[in-house]
């Protein structure tokens, strides 16, 4: 019989030991061979690596197209505001942080769902009467990107679905298809400002239906939704007994003839997570620093979803530690003039575009009410020549050098996207661009047809 020791993890310079006892039966003991199964190689991606899936990405990587190399690229593509440097931070955030870096205070790991003092500074600057709220209803998350993939998590489970505007930001997708979880599209209105289609969103609920999420300020639209749609909004969701999450990362960025409402102030019964950040209205996006608020009047998420988003924030630890030290200076310090002179750039960009395309024939701008985003409807059978948006963006670029994203990234053919963050002269050269290209490939009525039986 043959004696060996094993050696068990233990604490302290001496581990325990087991003396194991093998019968020795003339048999060359061989570690790691198992009987029946000859070793090989077979490492596999996952099956959720395999299901994750970016529209956007999808689309732009396979756009084999090289700009103009005559005109100089603007990208109207990206939804970030820092790109082209005109929308600065202000300096109070900047300094916020920096004072954080040199006190070495925040260098440590924080509780996965964020200091209590950072949780209590969200809590106090959204709080109202309408929607109270306390540190325990703050989450705090790795961007808002974090908080709607934290939020779908605890909500949905494989074979569940969600409900997703159409139009609407393809992170939603990505997300939940990776989870397993079924996305259902319901419609936004262009001939309604991109009001919900109350009755499509109804009829696409069911026993398996976890949660809708509602984003408003909408990207890609650039719409803000009025009081009274909102509430029709809660008034299906209250009937149809399902939760909402909202992603309203871009509230309060709203043009000065509109007004923002969360969701949850609205909301007597329907139970709301809501996800923000720093990224949008503090144009800092990559300092990932995002939360969710939870809104529960009625306790219907009680303790379970509460204590499940504790849970699956405890994966990564939650967000940086320096942005969380200076985050209470920045919501409360942050000058009011800053917010106004980003709105007045945006707002300034989006009328000029609103105006110049809608002088070109054969596009439909809608005009939008806040956020970054205007978009356009390519009337398609004034440009016969091309077969879809994707086919005109891509030409667009290769003659113009002007990148816009074909709206069907966003689930919604024959529009494209126009991100409205660019300087006002680069603004201008583009609207100046696309009206060239519009009128060298518009058909009338006659001339279209004409193509068409050419073809």
């Amino acid at each position: 019989m043959d004696s060996y020791l094993i050696q068990v993890n233990g604490h302290g310079d001496h581990a325990p030991m087991l003396d194991v006892h093998l019968k020795n039966t003339g048999n060359t003991i061989s570690p790691g061979k198992v009987k029946g199964r000859k070793p090989r190689w077979a490492v596999r991606a996952s099956e959720m690596s395999k299901k994750t899936f970016n529209p956007i990405r999808a689309i732009v990587d396979s756009m084999k197209v090289e700009p103009n190399p005559k005109k100089t690229m603007i990208s109207l593509s990206l939804g970030d505001p820092t790109v082209f440097g005109n929308l600065p931070t202000n300096d109070e955030v900047t300094r916020a942080v920096k004072e954080v870096l040199d006190s070495g205070q925040c260098n440590g790991y924080a509780p996965s769902v964020g200091y209590q003092s950072c949780r209590e500074a969200v809590a106090a600057y959204y709080n109202c009467p309408e929607a109270p709220l306390k540190a325990q209803d703050v989450i705090l998350t790795s961007g808002c990107s974090q908080a709607i993939e934290l939020a779908l998590a605890v909500l949905a489970n494989p074979g569940q679905n969600i409900l997703v505007p159409r139009p609407g930001f393809s992170l939603y997708k990505t997300l939940a298809l990776s989870m397993g979880i079924e996305v259902k599209l319901y419609n936004l209105l262009p001939e309604k400002a991109w009001e919900i289609d109350l009755e499509h969103l109804e009829s696409l609920v069911d026993e398996k239906t976890a949660c809708l999420i509602v984003n408003n300020p909408s990207n890609p639209c650039g719409s803000v939704f009025s009081k009274s749609h909102l509430q029709e909004i809660l008034a299906v969701a209250s009937r149809q007994c399902v939760p909402i999450l909202a992603d309203e990362i871009y509230g309060d960025m709203v043009f000065a003839d509109y007004k923002y409402e969360p969701i949850a102030t609205l909301s007597t019964n329907v139970p709301i997570l809501s996800c923000g950040g720093l990224a949008k209205r503090w144009l800092v996006p990559g300092w990932r620093m995002g939360w969710i608020l939870i809104h529960d009047r009625r306790d219907i998420f009680g303790n379970e979803i509460r204590d499940g988003l504790q849970r699956l924030s405890q994966r990564i630890l939650g967000p940086c530690t320096i942005v969380q030290g200076a985050l209470e200076r920045i919501l409360h310090r942050t000058p009011p003039e800053f917010y106004h002179n980003t709105l007045s750039i945006l707002k300034s960009n989006a009328d000029l575009c609103y105006a110049a395309l809608s002088a070109i024939p054969g596009l439909q701008p809608v005009r939008p009410a806040g956020a970054m985003y205007l978009m356009v409807e390519i009337e398609m059978e004034h440009f016969p020549e091309f077969e879809n948006d994707v086919e005109f963006t891509e030409r667009l670029i290769s003659e113009q050098s002007v990148f816009c994203l074909p709206a069907t990234c966003f689930e919604y053919p024959n529009f494209f996207r126009v991100v409205i963050t660019v300087p006002e002269e680069m603004m201008l050269e583009a609207c100046s661009r696309i009206q060239e290209f519009c009128e060298m490939h518009y058909q009338g009525a006659e001339g279209a047809q004409d193509l068409e039986c050419d073809k």
